[in-house]
């Protein structure tokens, strides 16, 4: 698929070390961007961003697009990345479906002259010498945010969050895929340090998919006769956690913390099911990475980690939020 788009450069932002072969391009220079996603049939999320970095993309005629998916293969990614880097696109945007193991792929494109920017989901350390920008949720900060939304839950009325206690269990996202890492960690150290009395029993992965999760979560309540709450690594794996635990008549007894609200989140605090999650837009974070990827591409001042907004979202403030299209 490479549809047309319109350049839309609209920012100062820039190159950030990468040698072009031919230099900077000026703004009506025709360009090809291939990007290569992690898995768009995975979840909701995935689906709306490439549909929406399609609809951006149909608005520059000055540029071309190769739009892949790697369906959650390591290697299928690997092999489409070396594919752009022969067919001499002009930069590649990458969704990481491991952020190690594509590295030496990201490294090959930064010998070849193509600037490289990684979406959503960030490299390993070891790859950050070899792109050009990133652009998505600071993963950290939102399992941060999450461990503190978790804190005023399980709190007592009119106590600190901070003297919060209580036994929770955690579901993880997809092993090895930095999001994952980064929100368990984030969520992890934080709680730590914002409620010390509340500790976690288990973390097993779910894969951000609901199914799954949903599976995950009747073995932690076969195990366990008392659950205060569960975080999970996003909303779609959350309300697989909340029909298990609705299913077996336990739901009223623990608080649910997600991240990257889905519609489904949105829709189980409404019910007052659900207490609070990371509201996330996948149009937001599709159209950065072209942006990005474009303002790399005119020789812009591109900073090396581009992060955009993603407050926390509960059932108290939710009316300030848009329900989510995905």
């Amino acid at each position: 698929m490479t549809p047309k788009m319109k350049t839309w450069i609209a920012g100062t932002t820039a190159m950030a070390g990468i040698a072009l072969a031919g230099g900077a391009l000026a703004q009506d220079d025709p360009v090809t961007i291939g990007i290569t996603q992690n898995n768009v049939g995975v979840d909701s999320y995935q689906t709306t961003y490439e549909q929406a970095f399609v609809d951006a993309a149909a608005a520059n005629p000055n540029v071309e697009t190769v739009v892949l998916d790697a369906g959650g293969d390591v290697a299928r990614q690997i092999a489409q990345i070396q594919d752009l880097i022969q067919q001499r696109v002009d930069a590649i945007i990458i969704w990481p479906t491991n952020g190690n193991a594509v590295v030496p792929a990201v490294r090959q494109a930064h010998q070849a002259g193509i600037p490289v920017v990684i979406t959503n989901s960030n490299i390993a350390e070891e790859g950050m010498d070899f792109i050009a920008a990133f652009s998505g949720p600071d993963n950290i900060t939102q399992g941060a945010y999450s461990a503190e939304l978790m804190c005023e839950a399980l709190a007592e009325e009119g106590q600190d969050p901070a003297e919060a206690s209580g036994q929770i269990v955690q579901i993880s996202g997809q092993p090895g895929y930095t999001t994952a890492i980064e929100r368990q960690k984030g969520f992890e150290d934080r709680l730590a340090e914002a409620c010390p009395g509340v500790e976690i029993m288990e973390t097993q992965p779910g894969d951000w998919n609901r199914e799954k999760s949903q599976r995950v979560m009747e073995a932690f309540l076969t195990k366990y006769d008392t659950i205060d709450g569960v975080y999970s690594g996003d909303d779609n794996m959350g309300v697989g956690a909340l029909n298990a635990a609705k299913a077996a008549g336990r739901a009223d007894e623990m608080a649910f913390i997600g991240a990257t609200n889905f519609a489904v989140g949105y829709e189980a605090m409404e019910r007052g099911e659900y207490y609070g999650s990371i509201y996330q837009s996948p149009v937001d974070d599709a159209e950065a990475a072209l942006q990005t990827a474009l303002d790399v591409l005119a020789g812009e001042d591109v900073p090396k980690l581009n992060y955009f907004e993603t407050p926390k979202i509960t059932q108290e403030n939710m009316t300030e939020f848009s329900k989510p299209v995905f």
